[in-house]
């Protein structure tokens, strides 16, 4: 389907990516460059929030580490592992940098998207709280029509595109590592899932509560004991990433070198793909939250793009480029005689670096994670998808047929070729992605002043600290 890659191609290069890009520098310099200068505040309000232990009270919604851990469920996914391995083969270690650049801007929109989805979420029949863009779309723009275009590539997206890939994912890695049969992968894991999601978005929190944290902690411990190996390479891994990011063409060995361009496509795609921040979907895991005030709900959007892209996709690339298995050389010179292989990008390249430290567990390590990932972000997802559809339909009569078409496409998905899914994927996340760019620009005043009042009452500005700032309810 070579209209497929050609139509997103036109939607994320560059005109997309460099939306993206230019929306974090809006909100970044309107804030005064909050992620810097406040981060002892939203760092106390978010780490030091969950070293308090915080219980769900029925009728409240999620806990503040629910809502996150199921955000980040959806969003650390196999992107996290093969995706940045992918960026780094084919835009350079420069493509880190970008990536790194893309998080720090993606800050500050994540913090408004949160604020704005707390801010115009409502009440659902069970009297927990739901929301997303299509909210703040319909009732700070009063525009239903493109609340609705946001909630059906929502659909799409998670229903044909994010569960069927990430399926395969875990097929693919099992099957890879321990010869498991990919069907019967596929049946068990859609088996799984549906237990968890089945119970709705209070049971996919409490999974992701106990499973995010354990899986973020296993690969960035592993990850890091694989630097402390080689940490005589670091600094030169990370010359050679702010190099590459900043020279127009970065030469190497005849003559070759990637380019800037590629550098920056590669890495800001990857950075936008890893944190979401823009993107509306993590926004509709974060409305469920019990948090009262808006933009205190915004310091977990802050918090999230940290966690997802700053520490998790980063100890990805300096493990890569610090285990010496990827050559730049190699690489080009692979690409440009339309030689690229599987074994040499993607999971298979991340894989043998771990290897180096590890030995034949470096790939079972890798699948174990890749496992993990794969499986919290079908749960993410499933709860998107079905809270577009609720949104578009006005009513929970479709959520079972929904979530049996799911799952079925979970068991499709583990068996069958996916390069086409990926293309339509990319292609409807960058239809929900442009609208809520758009709106998040519009609202942006409004977001702002809410971040501005709860600064000041927070550090004793203006009024008294802990004053509560009403929402629409």
């Amino acid at each position: 389907m070579a209209w497929a890659e050609r139509l997103g191609n036109f939607i994320w290069n560059p005109w997309l990516l460099g939306l993206f890009l230019l929306c974090g520098l809006y909100f970044s310099v309107r804030t005064g460059f909050f992620q810097i200068f406040r981060a002892p505040l939203w760092l106390k309000t978010t780490l030091g929030a969950l070293l308090r232990r915080e219980k769900r009270r029925e009728g409240e919604g999620l806990t503040r580490l629910q809502a996150l851990s199921t955000a980040l469920a959806a969003t650390i996914g196999t992107g996290s592992i093969a995706g940045v391995a992918t960026a780094i083969f084919y835009g350079g270690p420069g493509a880190v940098f970008w990536m790194w650049v893309s998080a720090f801007l993606g800050m500050m929109t994540g913090c408004l998207e949160k604020t704005l989805t707390v801010r115009y979420r409502e009440k659902d029949p069970a009297g927990g709280w739901r929301g997303g863009p299509m909210c703040y779309m319909e009732k700070g723009l009063g525009s239903r029509g493109l609340a609705c275009l946001f909630a059906l590539c929502c659909v799409c997206a998670n229903l044909g595109g994010g569960n069927v890939v990430q399926a395969n994912s875990i097929a693919a890695a099992l099957e890879a590592s321990f010869g498991w049969d990919r069907l019967a992968v596929g049946i068990v894991t859609a088996a799984v899932t549906g237990i968890v999601i089945l119970g709705g978005i209070g049971r996919i929190g409490k999974v992701s509560e106990k499973l995010v944290p354990c899986m973020a902690l296993l690969f960035l411990g592993g990850g890091i004991v694989v630097l402390i190996v080689h940490r005589a390479a670091l600094p030169a891994a990370l010359e050679r990433i702010f190099t590459a990011a900043l020279t127009p063409k970065a030469a190497l060995g005849g003559g070759m070198g990637y380019g800037m361009a590629a550098a920056m496509r590669y890495g800001v795609a990857r950075g936008v793909f890893t944190n979401e921040a823009g993107m509306g979907t993590s926004a509709i895991a974060h409305a469920a939250s019990n948090t009262r005030d808006p933009a205190e709900q915004g310091m977990w959007g802050i918090f999230e793009v940290f966690i997802a892209t700053i520490c998790v996709c980063s100890v990805t690339a300096l493990v890569i480029l610090t285990s010496g298995v990827y050559q730049e050389e190699a690489a080009l010179a692979a690409i440009q005689a339309g030689t690229v292989t599987r074994a040499m990008t993607g999971a298979p390249l991340s894989a043998a670096a771990f290897s180096t430290v590890y030995g034949p567990f470096g790939g079972a390590f890798v699948s174990v994670c890749l496992l993990l990932f794969a499986f919290t972000s079908l749960l993410g997802t499933s709860y998107y998808g079905e809270r577009g559809l609720q949104y578009l339909t006005g009513s929970d009569r479709w959520k079972l047929p929904f979530r049996a078409a799911f799952l079925a496409a979970i068991v499709m998905g583990s068996v069958g070729d996916v390069a086409v899914v990926w293309q339509l994927a990319d292609i409807f996340n960058g239809l929900m992605a442009l609208p809520n760019l758009c709106a998040l620009l519009a609202l942006s005043p409004e977001a702002l002043s809410l971040l501005k009042r709860w600064t000041e009452a927070k550090t004793g500005a203006a009024g008294r600290p802990g004053r509560r700032h009403n929402q629409r309810r």
